[in-house]
């Protein structure tokens, strides 16, 4: 038999889940729910999800509505007779209407109930979590909230970072999606423990200042915000190729501990950075010894 999936989802992490549906000979994406056409860059380029360009090159129906609650939304998924409603990183709440349709299942990347929200992979590397993983839960109204069905574990490397972490949690999240579909019938759904449940918000630009109190918690700033916001000072200087010295000692706050080849040492309240590159606001990328050169800074000095 072939299951009928009505997908709903935005970004790469989605896009990867659509298409491991669409190859899997046992499925057929009859209808794709997306976020609408966004302006993208400085020059505001009208750019589509990359869901939907993928749905697009393989004939998939798209539907972009601002609200599914829109008029006609519920009608579409009702006509195309959906076995399942299958949402990954849709980026909007389902209306009760919507979930009464078919079983809605969501792959949220985080071991729920921890890490309900919109930021749970950054959130897991902010916290220095040991592991992370995927879960296949089934979606009530709630946020996040709904009976946990299946999930994939896996421990965290000490060094991996935004981009490499999500890559292995999308390739988790493919083949969870496939089991958790064909194994439907024989799952016995959890209820989420809400007493251990947390809730991560959107991230903000905001949040990739730092101001060099803990070495630890600046490290995992730089593993979280990969590509955006990054990690900068209060002047605008953006910081990167960071590695966490030691998160113990302590020292003055950007006090230049020693050089090693084009890095800097730097020290804060709580522990010590290795810092290879610099960046003022404005200008472009230099080494950290060029950075200091430049400025006629030796150790001892207060870097920023």
């Amino acid at each position: 038999m072939k299951y009928n999936i009505v997908y709903m989802g935005t970004p790469h992490y989605a896009k990867e889940i659509l298409e491991t549906l669409i190859d899997a000979e046992d499925m057929e994406v009859s209808l794709v729910f997306t976020q609408p056409d966004r302006p993208v860059g400085r020059k505001k380029v009208l750019t589509p999800p990359p869901v939907k360009i993928l749905a697009e090159e393989n004939g998939i129906a798209v539907l972009q509505p601002n609200r599914l609650s829109e008029e006609g939304m519920k009608e579409a998924i009702i006509e195309a007779k959906p076995d399942f409603i299958i949402v990954a990183a849709f980026g909007q709440i389902l209306p009760k209407a919507i979930l009464d349709i078919a079983p809605c299942i969501n792959l949220h990347a985080s071991l729920l109930p921890q890490y309900r929200g919109a930021s749970p992979v950054q959130q897991s590397l902010l916290n220095g979590d040991k592991k992370t993983g995927v879960t296949s839960m089934l979606m009530e109204e709630g946020l996040d909230t709904g009976d946990i069905l299946e999930k994939i574990e896996f421990m965290i490397p000490k060094d991996m970072r935004l981009h490499a972490l999500m890559q292995q949690l999308t390739e988790d999240a493919c083949g969870l999606t496939l089991s958790t579909i064909r194994h439907f019938t024989e799952i016995i759904p959890e209820k989420q423990d809400e007493s251990q449940a947390t809730l991560c918000k959107k991230i903000k630009r905001s949040d990739g200042e730092i101001d060099f109190e803990d070495a630890a918690v600046i490290y995992n700033k730089y593993r979280a915000f990969e590509g955006w916001p990054g990690i900068f000072s209060e002047n605008g200087t953006k910081l990167d190729m960071i590695s966490l010295v030691e998160s113990e000692k302590s020292y003055n706050v950007c006090e230049i501990l020693g050089f090693d080849e084009d890095a800097v040492i730097v020290g804060c309240a709580k522990g010590s950075l290795k810092i290879a590159t610099f960046q003022p606001a404005s200008k472009k990328a230099m080494s950290a010894k060029a950075f200091c050169v430049g400025r006629g800074m030796k150790v001892g000095d207060t870097i920023l």
